[in-house]
């Protein structure tokens, strides 16, 4: 699928959609078009960067200190 967007200086391009993440991320973009409109990455709400997203509910990954032995794949 590819998303209308416009760079810094003001030209507009097509980029496909798993490249949106990246530029809104990088600030290589400053608006791309949704179904209902245009977003400006700099005034709208977009995306809460990984960074500051949290997860808080119980930790159910396995630890390093579990896998204490190795696998036998063979």
């Amino acid at each position: 699928m590819l998303i209308p967007v416009i760079y810094p200086n003001g030209k507009h391009d097509l980029v496909k959609d798993y490249l949106l993440s990246v530029l809104i991320d990088k600030q290589g973009i400053t608006k791309f078009k949704r179904s209902n409109g245009w977003v400006n990455i700099t005034i709208d709400n977009v995306r809460i960067p990984k960074s500051m997203s949290f997860y808080r509910g119980e930790e159910r990954r396995q630890t390093e200190s579990a896998t204490t032995e190795p696998l036998d794949i063979f």
